[in-house]
């Protein structure tokens, strides 16, 4: 268990973050530098300060006290509301939250938060960007399709607008990707190229996976990153009653998933260990969408394997088990 002599919950949002000491003391500073600067003098020798994983809010927070050398803990949202829920509190503010949090740091281990790189940070910025564009895209080839079904004749000073706009957004979509691409190949060429070696595994999957993971640094087993991808089956039962489906948790990185999806329907082609695990579940009745899932799961087994060991993907290589007695 952490031992310090003094803790510090953060609730964090856009505009400000509430501070909740140990003693009960509350504090509310501007999210900003300025109020970065205000919050750090306060903090006594032996300062542990942890806070919730909220996006992007409380990055620059998160960073700046690491480099002022105050231990820092950013804890998953999700483990902080089961921590309210089992304490039975009902009040939802700001205040109430940063005391929680505060409770959840003197009662558990906790993990110090370091840094992504600036390449990595530089990176998820263009990501959520491609993300907005392709939204954006979508709702509009959305619209474009409804248009075009309620009648046989659209209104062109309606229709050539939105037809550019779809061009415009594909640009910048590429732009934005050939961007992401010069970065990765800057910083984890070796990583990048590997990755593409895995049969099923394409650029664009190759690219997020890096990025979202900070070049493989940020796990330390296959099993943390597929919990990260929500990738993990959840099994429902208890007693007699209770016998529902089992099925994939999705409480990771959504855009991921996806990606690794996709790519499970090439790599039942071309990727023999994939193609085996699809046939096999097939074979036992399973649904083809569950053997697909278990290939998504598959191959990101392999490109954690492949990061780890350096190597490039090898259709002969089987993983030696050590023998027993």
């Amino acid at each position: 268990m952490n031992k310090y002599k003094h803790y510090y919950g953060i609730d964090i949002s856009k505009d400000v973050f509430d501070v909740m000491d140990d003693q009960g003391m509350h504090y509310e500073f501007e999210n900003t530098i300025t109020g970065f600067k205000k919050f750090k003098k306060k903090l006594p020798s032996e300062s542990c300060c942890v806070m919730e994983a909220t996006g992007v809010y409380q990055v620059q927070l998160a960073d700046f006290l690491y480099e002022q050398g105050v231990f820092v803990s950013v804890v998953n949202p999700l483990v902080i509301k089961r921590f309210i829920q089992m304490n039975l509190r009902r009040i939802k503010t700001d205040k109430a939250d940063a005391e929680m949090i505060c409770k959840y740091g003197q009662m558990n281990d906790l993990k110090g938060y370091k840094p992504a790189p600036v390449y990595v940070k530089e990176s998820r910025i263009i990501v959520e960007n491609i993300d907005l564009l392709i939204k954006s895209r979508t709702m509009i080839k959305n619209r474009l399709h409804a248009m075009e079904f309620k009648t046989s004749h659209p209104r062109l000073i309606l229709v050539n607008p939105l037809k550019r706009t779809i061009k415009d957004l594909t640009i910048q979509i590429k732009k934005l990707e050939e961007e992401l691409k010069k970065l990765i190949e800057e910083h984890e060429p070796d990583l990048f190229i590997r990755l593409q070696s895995i049969p099923g595994i394409g650029k664009s999957t190759a690219m997020f996976m890096i990025v979202m993971s900070d070049g493989f640094k940020k796990f330390e087993s296959a099993k943390q990153f597929t919990c990260y991808v929500g990738l993990t089956p959840v099994e429902r039962r208890s007693g007699t009653s209770v016998r529902g489906r089992s099925r994939i948790s999705k409480q990771g990185n959504g855009k991921l998933r996806n990606l690794l999806f996709l790519c499970s329907f090439n790599a039942c082609k071309s990727n023999s260990a994939c193609k085996s695990l699809y046939d096999r579940i097939v074979a036992k009745g399973k649904s083809k969408k569950l053997a697909l899932i278990a290939v998504a799961n598959k191959l990101l087994k392999q490109s954690f394997a492949i990061a780890k060991s350096g190597l490039v993907y090898d259709t002969e290589y089987r993983s030696v088990r050590p023998s027993i007695g």
